[in-house]
């Protein structure tokens, strides 16, 4: 009870800004903050690339804050987590906080394929097998796809269920034609 008095009173004289104020200095860091996008993006500025970080980008870039989703994402991603890896590739795609960019799309796939990410081995296949920023090359695709599909990937093993038929997983997808929003 009386610690609510007197952050009450103290409150009553001091702005809310001012008593939630982080300070660093030789002594550390005063009221750091402990959570929201301003400890992610506190982290990213300081070189502290951790999961529940790199997991905040979700919730940055369905906010529409693609450009901090991607400045979060592509240093989660060079750090090798695999999950920004596809996102970086969902950004490129979409054309979400830059330009669209099948070509580094794909790049970004390959690289969550390469380290072994069962996501990253079934976009590249999909990449693949459409020609999609990278050459056409539907047998690779498929062992890509076929890959994923033996670690466990049920959409993967959705598309080998009909016969990498790829409008089972996209549908109407090589329709598709990029126009930009504004």
């Amino acid at each position: 009870m009386f610690r609510i008095a007197v952050a009450c009173l103290v409150g009553a004289y001091l702005p809310m800004a001012a008593l939630a104020q982080t300070v660093e200095d030789e002594h550390g860091t005063l009221n750091p903050q402990d959570t929201g996008f301003g400890r992610v993006l506190s982290n990213i500025e300081n070189g502290v690339i951790d999961m529940p970080t790199c997991a905040t980008g979700y919730y940055i870039t369905k906010s529409g804050r693609h450009e901090m989703a991607r400045a979060l994402f592509e240093a989660c991603a060079e750090a090798g987590y695999t999950g920004a890896m596809t996102w970086m590739s969902q950004l490129d795609n979409n054309a979400l906080g830059g330009d669209y960019n099948p070509d580094a799309a794909a790049r970004w796939d390959k690289r969550a394929a390469d380290l072994g990410d069962p996501v990253g081995k079934f976009n590249y296949g999909l990449d693949l097998m459409r020609g999609h920023g990278v050459a056409r090359n539907e047998d690779l695709g498929r062992a890509y796809v076929d890959e994923a599909a033996r670690n466990g990937l049920k959409i993967a093993k959705r598309l080998q269920g009909a016969g990498y038929d790829l409008d089972e997983v996209t549908p109407d997808a090589d329709n598709w034609k990029y126009a930009p929003l504004f």
